[in-house]
C-alpha cells in the first residue's frame, strides 16, 4: 500500500526537523519565518522563556509604508518585512539570532527576509 503524504505534512517534517538544532535562548533568540500566499511573518522569540521579544509582518503599518502598499509584490514586501524585524530587534539590543526558515525552501521570500535582516544589522 502506497502512503501519500500531502504537502503540509512534509512541511511540518522540515519544521520538526529544523527545529531539532535551532533554539533561541536568551543570548541568541530565534528568528522564526512564516509566510503564507499573501502575507509573511517574523518573530524574535526566546524560547527558554517562551516570548516573542519582536515581530513584523506585512500586515504591520510600517512596513505597508516602505514596501509600496496594497500592490506591493511579495518580494519587497519580504525585504521590508526583514529590515523591520532587524531594526526593532536592534532597538532591543539584540544582535545576534538564529535563524529559523520554518520548513520553508531557502529561497524566494524567505531567503529576501532573511539578506534584508542581515543589512540591516542583525547577524545569525
Amino acid at each position: 500500500m502506497i502512503k501519500r503524504t500531502s504537502r503540509k505534512s512534509k512541511k511540518d517534517l522540515r519544521h520538526k526537523r529544523v527545529r531539532k538544532k535551532v533554539r533561541g535562548s536568551k543570548t541568541r533568540p530565534r528568528l522564526s519565518v512564516f509566510k503564507s500566499a499573501r502575507h509573511i511573518y517574523a518573530q524574535i522569540i526566546d524560547d527558554s522563556s517562551g516570548k516573542t521579544l519582536a515581530s513584523a509582518s506585512t500586515l504591520t503599518s510600517k512596513v505597508k509604508e516602505q514596501s509600496g502598499g496594497k500592490g506591493q509584490k511579495k518580494l519587497d514586501a519580504a525585504k521590508a518585512v526583514g529590515k523591520h524585524v532587524a531594526e526593532l530587534s536592534l532597538a532591543k539590543e539584540i544582535k545576534v539570532v538564529s535563524f529559523d526558515r520554518g520548513g520553508f525552501p531557502y529561497h524566494g521570500r524567505v531567503k529576501a527576509l532573511a539578506d534584508a535582516a542581515r543589512e540591516a544589522g542583525l547577524k545569525f
